[in-house]
């Protein structure tokens, strides 16, 4: 000891017992069980090796819609994880080629904070959109994470447009007018995401009525199917009255845990309810895909590599492959093509 500290040698110190057999032989440890370890064996290597594939876009081979897809985002029961599978859904089909407009129609904005986007009050929005006080391109942003990867902003303005909408003229029809293929061809936007409030007011029947398609994120917990039969009744009022085209197209299973019994029971019961719906890729529940909103991000972006990520790049894929079974093209295809 010197000083008060230790005098710790620059050199590595040999193991008691280890032979002096001079240089270290590397041709020796390869021969070892170690040496033949590939790197994307490991763990941490694995991941981020991942995270590489995710970021460079390297795993962007999904089929391109013919025609625009607009899907609404729905469950009136809070905390099933419905805004972070529209924002990481859309973040995986936009890493994969897509171009994806995610429009908040929810007043707490969540989703709008997950991809990075201003809302505050005073800021073009849902809200403007609604009342007919602004135009798509006055309210649509850019991800700072995603060229492709647009959003219509929420504000806590959007709070009282359910009181407002009430007295207007076909107040039902108002956000299917505002973005009708006319007035977003200029952003070749290949697939819309709708995040409806947890409620079945005039937000989400605005919702409904400009989609084709329901996505029903279902928690993988006890109650998973608690106000799913509700939502379904008002899916076939829209359906019947308002909307004759829409329909569920997907449930997303969110919140498993492979570690309980529950987990796999809640999923057998959905899947029997809902069929092929249902998609193969289930969402696990992860500490990352939960903090990465807090940095305004999603989880794709905040750790590419992790099992959260990637599951929900894989729920994209299952996504991309029901249009492709309806005559797609690949990315990046030109107008020639009859895009």
């Amino acid at each position: 000891m010197s000083n008060g500290k230790a005098n710790v040698s620059r050199e590595t110190s040999r193991v008691p017992g280890m032979l002096d057999s001079g240089p270290f032989d590397t041709d020796e440890f390869s021969r070892t069980p170690f040496g033949n370890i590939s790197p994307t064996e490991t763990p941490i290597a694995a991941e981020a090796q991942r995270a590489s594939q995710v970021l460079s876009g390297t795993n962007a081979h999904i089929p391109r819609p013919r025609e625009q897809r607009v899907i609404t985002i729905a469950n009136q029961k809070g905390g099933v994880g419905k805004t972070t599978t529209a924002v990481n859904l859309a973040a995986a089909l936009a890493i994969q080629g897509m171009r994806v407009l995610v429009i908040d129609l929810d007043p707490q904005g969540n989703a709008s904070t997950a991809l990075g986007i201003e809302h505050h009050s005073g800021i073009p929005s849902s809200y403007e959109l609604l009342i007919g006080e602004c135009s798509v391109g006055d309210a649509i942003q850019q991800s700072p994470h995603n060229e492709r990867l647009l959003c219509i902003p929420a504000t806590i303005d959007l709070a009282g447009a359910e009181i407002e909408l009430v007295s207007m003229v076909a107040r039902e029809g108002r956000l299917k007018a505002a973005i009708q293929e006319a007035n977003l061809a200029g952003y070749d936007i290949d697939y819309v995401m709708i995040d409806c409030p947890p409620s079945l007011g005039l937000l989400t029947v605005n919702a409904m009525v400009a989609a084709k398609e329901v996505l029903i994120p279902i928690q993988c917990e006890y109650y998973a199917l608690e106000g799913v039969g509700q939502l379904l009744r008002n899916i076939g009022l829209v359906q019947a009255h308002l909307n004759p085209e829409l329909h569920v197209s997907t449930v997303v299973l969110t919140m498993y845990d492979g570690r309980t019994k529950l987990a796999d029971q809640v999923a057998e019961e959905v899947r029997s309810h809902f069929g092929d719906a249902v998609l193969r890729s289930v969402i696990p529940r992860s500490v990352k895909v939960s903090e990465a909103p807090g940095y305004g991000m999603t989880v794709l972006d905040y750790d590419p590599g992790s099992r959260g990520a990637m599951s929900y790049l894989d729920a994209g894929r299952e996504i991309a492959s029901k249009s492709a079974r309806q005559n797609a093209v690949a990315p990046g295809a030109d107008a020639q093509s009859g895009v």
